[in-house]
């Protein structure tokens, strides 16, 4: 008997459109560009199908073939070239290695490159157009993303990560490769179904109501026959596109009316809770009162808008002046990025003291640059921290201090995932009275061990978070906030994307 064939590759990277910071060859380079054979044994955020998708072929005795595993950390718009260069090449390794059974795709969904606003929409058109109509497709998706007719119309299942933070990545690809597998055996036909609540926000698992709604989906999920997925695409407001927004999707077994109806009851139940479910955001001075007047810690400051892990560039220095000069002690910022400054704390050396300028020079609303003296700690030749069980880089790195104050510089841009980031550096993070982390809810799980207190704080604008004054050209106009008489009109079905995946059912 003939082992069954299987494809996998991954293209992945979130674009913020209103970012300076430009992504080609280079920022793939430095985040993840594995060719086939080179990807490593631990999964990253968008390419755990690979990883998962090894363990599956061997424990069912498939074959499988894996192709390029892309992924550049978030920033602007991604080349033309660089796009179309990768987008061909695993292209050309479909081509070469087929035919296939099925083909497995981690994405992220919310790429923009010059010249296309769905640059995932036409991979997947051309994956479909490559391996003809009847060869699964399945990719995995960042919720942070945009849901697109293109994208259902070439795939016949498509799996969100329904945590954020995204600590189930892994979970999902294991989902994409059971719905794979009982899909080459004839045991399922999956279709998908949309439903479009017409709204835009932020939120977080970790905290009510939004956790109650997500386990709510789980439960639905495993409870009812025929339906084999659920996703809440949350919708990515940095991104500039016309499909823009929240949807919720469904993927059944060959049965759009059950799909469109939990969708359905889902995005009904989400609009209700718009405005809700975002956390508290604080002023920088609100955030270090609250932090100094807790009893232990150490309190964790999310300096949640300038997020690298939102496009951003990850060097604002808003909350690190407020803490310069109100001289506070027993702090340690993770991180700010600014690879000329590495470069001359390396050139240092470790224990030395000299006048440095670092920070705030990519963009404007991010602050001014840092000028004082500081001693170097520490210098560390490609640096690393954890997510979950994936190695995430964040270049040569330098620790200094500033009188009382520890501050990581970074080199690769990365949003702050985990203790280690800080632990790597010789820092216990559990003896400081305050930790300020760039990020906006990926590093929860991690600090929630350690801290008593998690604040959340809007300093300076870097990332634009206000969709009612953000300065869209291409997004939709009629979905809430941006136009508030939606939170009164309601909502409509996604009627461009239809209520069944490509095949109809």
């Amino acid at each position: 008997m003939t082992k069954p064939r299987a494809f996998t590759a991954a293209l992945a990277t979130e674009t913020n459109t209103f970012s300076p910071i430009r992504i080609d060859i280079n920022a793939f380079r430095a985040s993840l560009l594995a060719r086939p054979g080179e990807h490593p044994e631990t999964p990253t955020l968008c390419s755990a199908v690979v990883t998962v998708g090894r363990r599956f072929a061997c424990e069912n005795d498939w074959e499988l073939v894996e192709g390029t595993a892309a992924w550049a950390d978030p920033a602007g718009l991604v080349s033309r070239q660089t796009f179309e260069g990768l987008r061909d090449e695993i292209l050309d390794q479909i081509v070469a290695g087929g035919p296939f059974d099925v083909v497995v795709i981690g994405l992220h969904g919310a790429m923009v490159a010059d010249g296309y606003d769905d640059p995932e929409g036409d991979l997947l058109s051309r994956i479909r157009s490559v391996v003809g109509p009847d060869v699964p497709v399945i990719a995995t998706f960042d919720p942070h993303s945009h849901l697109t007719a293109k994208r259902v119309a070439a795939a016949d299942a498509l799996i969100a990560f329904k945590e954020f933070p995204h600590i189930d990545f892994v979970d999902r690809a294991e989902d994409a490769w059971r719905i794979a597998g009982q899909a080459v055996a004839g045991e399922v036909k999956p279709v998908m179904s949309v439903y479009y609540p017409k709204m835009i926000d932020v939120f977080p698992t970790t905290s009510e109501p939004m956790r109650r709604f997500v386990d709510d989906m789980i439960r639905r999920e495993q409870e009812t026959p025929g339906l084999l997925s659920l996703s809440v695409i949350h919708g990515f407001m940095a991104g500039d596109v016309p499909e823009m927004g929240t949807k919720l999707l469904a993927v059944t077994n060959n049965d759009p009316a059950l799909g469109f109806e939990v969708a359905r009851d889902l995005g009904e139940a989400l609009f209700k809770l718009r405005g809700k479910v975002r956390s508290a955001e604080l002023a920088p001075a609100e955030a270090y009162a609250k932090a100094l007047s807790c009893e232990g810690g150490p309190v964790t400051i999310a300096d949640m808008w300038d997020n690298p892990g939102g496009g951003t560039a990850g060097d604002a220095t808003v909350l690190l002046a407020e803490a310069i000069a109100g001289k506070l002690e027993n702090i340690a910022f993770g991180s700010i990025w600014d690879p000329v400054a590495v470069q001359l704390c390396h050139a240092a050396g470790e224990g030395a003291r000299m006048m440095l300028r670092f920070g705030a020079k990519s963009a404007p609303e991010t602050g001014d640059p840092i000028d004082a003296e500081v001693e170097i700690l520490r210098n560390i030749r490609n640096a690393e921290q954890f997510f979950g069980q994936s190695i995430v880089p964040i270049g040569d790195a330098s620790l200094i201090r500033i009188g009382g104050i520890e501050v990581i510089l970074n080199s690769t841009r990365a949003q702050c995932f985990d203790t280690s980031l800080f632990s790597n550096f010789g820092i216990d993070p559990t003896k400081r009275k305050i930790l300020v982390v760039k990020s906006t809810n990926h590093f929860h799980q991690s600090f929630a061990r350690i801290s008593p207190l998690i604040l959340y704080c809007a300093a300076g604008r870097p990332y634009p978070n206000d969709p009612r004054v953000t300065p869209y050209k291409k997004a939709p106009r009629d979905i809430w906030p941006i136009n508030e008489a939606a939170t009164a009109s309601g909502h409509e079905t996604d009627t461009s994307a239809g209520t069944a995946g490509r095949k109809g059912g």
